[in-house]
């Protein structure tokens, strides 16, 4: 058994090659030799969002409070509430972050395969954002 206790691991600010905007990430627990999996809980301020990305074997979210918005590749950019739980398929071309008025944080959680987790891409550009801020 292992505990650890919170306050234990350091709040980590979000890499800016990763992120647009205020982030930080406290992450949760990584893949070990036993276990494939890793979860942080991530906070997002006010029009902060991640990367476009990729997860070899997928990732889902889980909204713990504010607004965000996710958008796979092709698909339409959709709102996401506190409760909401999202799902990404494995190697789906995604984005995810919070609402241009309001902060949003979830928990992420992704499997590792072949020592890799995530697969960081191009930022989203303010124009691709831009199109949640039209909607409003």
């Amino acid at each position: 058994m292992e505990i650890k206790r919170l306050g234990s691991q350091p709040s980590v600010k979000g890499p800016a090659d990763w992120f647009t905007g205020s982030v930080r990430i406290n992450h949760l627990f990584q893949p070990n030799g036993y276990r494939r999996a890793g979860a942080a809980e991530v906070t997002f301020e006010a029009g902060s969002r991640t990367a476009w990305h990729t997860h070899p074997l997928g990732q889902t979210l889980i909204v713990l409070s504010g607004i965000g918005l996710v958008q796979r590749e092709g698909g339409p950019i959709e709102e996401i509430r506190p409760g909401d739980v999202v799902w990404f398929a494995p190697a789906e071309k995604h984005w995810h972050g919070a609402s241009p008025t309001m902060a949003m944080t979830h928990i992420a959680t992704q499997e590792e395969l072949n020592g890799k987790v995530v697969d960081w891409m191009e930022k989203v550009t303010d124009d691709e954002y831009a199109v949640q801020k039209q909607m409003s």
